[in-house]
């Protein structure tokens, strides 16, 4: 009886530590499951996590899966052939069962204006109040004026420029100062104002009937004068 009580309270105890021991001592591997949503204007936008690739763009969203206890990311970007690149910050981390909204907008790369070796893409938008004048960067024509704007793109790493100039016939010339320069995908504003050129007035001259009729009654007058 007491060997049937001892078998009794051994096999208890192994299947005690059988039920207890894999709670406490196997935890889950990587620990809890969040989520960067990443959302995107473009799909089949490529999204990068430090450096990683974690899929693609498709229906506006990523859905990128991350563990609580693993490493925090620092940065993400988002990038595609024929678009400019975004970065961005990781600031967060989402919690368990959690979801972190990160947003991107990148923007098609105007084409080129001729073969340029090198070098990231930034623009000028000049705004003008009238179509069809002419813009020069440092005497260098870029263009026409097209329903009140020119794009013209430049290279980060060329030469900058110093003034731009806008003229038309039968408007004044304006030029300005160039003190800002846009970086990689970035555009800078220039606003321009076009005034038209002021029209001396000059007196018409007197018609050959009118002459007449002036000098028959000056002579009139002049023959009555005479006669008191």
């Amino acid at each position: 009886m007491q060997s049937v009580v001892r078998n009794l309270l051994v096999f208890s105890l192994v299947a005690c530590c059988l039920i207890v021991l894999p709670s406490s001592a196997q935890p889950p591997i990587g620990g809890d499951n969040g989520w960067y949503a990443v959302n995107c204007n473009v799909d089949g936008a490529q999204v990068y996590f430090d450096n990683e690739y974690k899929g693609e763009i498709e229906g506006g969203v990523l859905y990128v899966p991350v563990y609580t206890t693993g490493t925090p990311y620092q940065s993400f970007r988002v990038e595609k052939d024929g678009y400019t690149t975004y970065y961005g910050d990781v600031t967060s981390v989402p919690g368990k069962g959690e979801v972190f909204d990160l947003y991107a907008t990148i923007n098609p790369v105007q084409p080129t204006q001729g073969p340029v070796i090198g070098g990231d893409i930034g623009w000028y938008t000049v705004h003008c109040n009238v179509d069809g004048a002419t813009v020069q960067f440092d005497n260098e024509v870029k263009g026409v004026t097209s329903q009140g704007v020119l794009s013209v793109q430049v290279y980060t790493t060329g030469t900058p420029y110093s003034t731009y100039t806008v003229t038309k016939e039968g408007y004044q010339p304006y030029t300005g100062s160039i003190d800002r320069y846009p970086g990689k995908g970035e555009t800078v504003d220039l606003y321009v104002t076009l005034n038209p050129v002021a029209v001396p007035t000059q007196q018409a001259p007197l018609s050959p009937a009118l002459a007449g009729g002036a000098l028959l009654i000056a002579g009139l007058l002049l023959v009555a004068g005479r006669k008191n």
